[in-house]
């Protein structure tokens, strides 16, 4: 539980400590240096918030000379819009976009906005190690018509809290609606809540959180930290753990960003919106029979297994991932084929 002194003494020591070394700093592209008060999105439309529910965490497929499969992402696409999923996420881990140029990124945004844009809110990957590319990245997004971005505490490198704070909302400055993602798995460093409310109080911007913790004591957490020093509003809080994601919401969280939803998008969206009712029952029912795929869909690295699952089921044409990621390997297809069965998918 957090104190009132413990919060107290926590802000004032990131608040004191808080720089703003990159707030200013122009983005290198195409050999001109552009401030952040030149980039204006050359998509019109307004941003359209980010919605409660499932989100997917997309998968990105690939053809057998290695190319973005163009004409199965627009394919995935529509199959989420057919299948009620609330939110695309893009190019994050599932996606994997660090493995990506950043041509190919501006493949996959275009695509992104010429199907979904206005109809499903597109929640972009911009994570990097230096927040010069995070800012590069971000930029692009805006320019191309993404409804917010998600931003991964730069993993290797294990920034103090108030590294993290100044990080998060120097992107927030950039006018694009921003979520916290926190995967200390992945990065190494673990967002605290009285981090996340202090970048919610210091910046508008900033929308959520992708706690991927596994830990559904969060929620209360983060809440009663947005409380404590009256941030005045409630950040989108979405589990980034698949098998304690129902959970996550039961106890008061938002919604889930999904590697499931990639299989089963119908299901996450029906499940989410029975947690968000308070459908205790229903909720742990539809769980039950999606708990194989929880688990099994990670037997190796993200996304490998997901990959294998889409294409079992037809929605991509082969598994291809970026190296040094591999395809499944073969003792575990059994494993993932059992999954998908078990949840009626097969």
């Amino acid at each position: 539980m957090i104190t009132r002194i413990t919060c107290t003494a926590i802000f004032t020591t990131l608040l004191c400590t808080s720089t703003n070394a990159f707030s200013n700093v122009g983005i290198q592209r195409s050999g001109k240096i552009i401030s952040k008060t030149q980039v204006k999105a050359s998509n019109s439309a307004e941003p359209i918030p980010l919605k409660k529910g499932s989100t997917v965490a997309l998968v990105t497929p690939f053809l057998p000379n290695g190319d973005i499969d163009q004409e199965g992402l627009r394919t995935l696409f529509r199959f989420h819009k057919e299948n009620q999923t609330d939110g695309l996420c893009v190019l994050g881990t599932t996606g994997e976009a660090s493995l990506l140029t950043m041509e190919e990124r501006k493949i996959v945004l275009d695509i992104a906005v010429e199907e979904c844009k206005g109809t499903i809110p597109l929640l972009i990957g911009t994570g990097a190690i230096n927040p010069v590319e995070v800012k590069e990245m971000t930029l692009q997004a805006m320019d191309c018509g993404a409804d917010a971005a998600l931003v991964v505490s730069p993993p290797y490198i294990k920034p103090p809290q108030r590294g993290l704070v100044d990080h998060f909302t120097n992107i927030a400055k950039l006018g694009l609606p921003v979520v916290v993602y926190n995967v200390p798995g992945r990065t190494g460093v673990d967002v605290t809540p009285a981090s996340i409310g202090l970048c919610s109080q210091m910046h508008e911007n900033i929308v959520g959180v992708k706690e991927a913790t596994g830990d559904v004591s969060r929620v209360k957490a983060i809440r009663d930290v947005e409380k404590e020093i009256n941030v005045g509003r409630e950040l989108l809080l979405y589990s980034g753990d698949d098998s304690t994601e129902a959970e996550f919401v039961l106890s008061g969280g938002d919604g889930c960003i999904s590697v499931t939803a990639n299989v089963a998008p119908k299901q996450m969206h029906d499940m989410m919106m029975a947690a968000l009712d308070g459908n205790r029952d229903e909720t742990m029912r539809i769980n039950e029979t999606l708990k194989s795929i929880h688990s099994d869909i990670f037997c190796e690295s993200n996304p490998i297994p997901a990959k294998w699952a889409m294409k079992r089921l037809g929605k991509i044409d082969n598994a291809i991932c970026r190296p040094p990621l591999a395809e499944l390997d073969e003792k575990f297809h059994s494993v993932v084929e059992a999954a998908l069965g078990g949840a009626g998918l097969i």
